[in-house]
């Protein structure tokens, strides 16, 4: 147990694809380990991820986190690691086979949605699968947007 304090914060989101959502239609949603070095997770801590151009993909039966960007950590000299290496994605069998059927069967996208610390301190990653969204689609999630806001305002000027 920590001592009083020095309370860890439960579910910190370091790195947030916040375009995701309006992108793509999410199907579901997964909770995926990171395969991490040190100076990887120390730069993560220090919050500077971006994961807004990455993805996942299947290759040889593991998945993989590609051109996700974790800069350097500045008091690595030498031992640092690559800024956009590719990450493998820790998952149970399971559920790795079931998001590789839907890569390849129906033609779906793996999209990161957020880099987070669990109440552990591990480096989790939530991947949502999902289809690209239309152009008209976009529109649509776009009018609803503005929608919702209107009716915010004009219930909140009424009362």
């Amino acid at each position: 147990m920590a001592p009083k304090g020095s309370q860890r914060v439960v579910n910190k989101i370091v790195a947030e694809n916040r375009k995701a959502r309006f992108n793509y239609e999410i199907i579901d949603t997964y909770e995926a380990g990171l395969v991490l070095t040190g100076t990887e997770v120390k730069s993560l801590r220090e919050g500077k991820a971006n994961i807004a151009e990455s993805y996942a993909t299947d290759e040889g039966g593991e998945m993989w986190l590609i051109n996700s960007y974790l800069p350097e950590y500045l008091q690595a000299n030498r031992f640092n690691h690559e800024p956009r290496r590719r990450r493998k994605l820790l998952l149970s069998k399971r559920e790795a086979h079931r998001l590789q059927n839907a890569i390849n069967r129906d033609g779906m996208t793996l999209i990161p949605l957020k880099i987070y610390f669990n109440d552990q301190g591990r480096a989790k990653l939530e991947l949502a699968l999902g289809k690209g969204k239309k152009l008209h689609d976009k529109r649509e999630t776009e009018k609803e947007r503005d929608w919702n806001r209107q009716k915010s305002r004009i219930m909140k000027d009424h009362h």
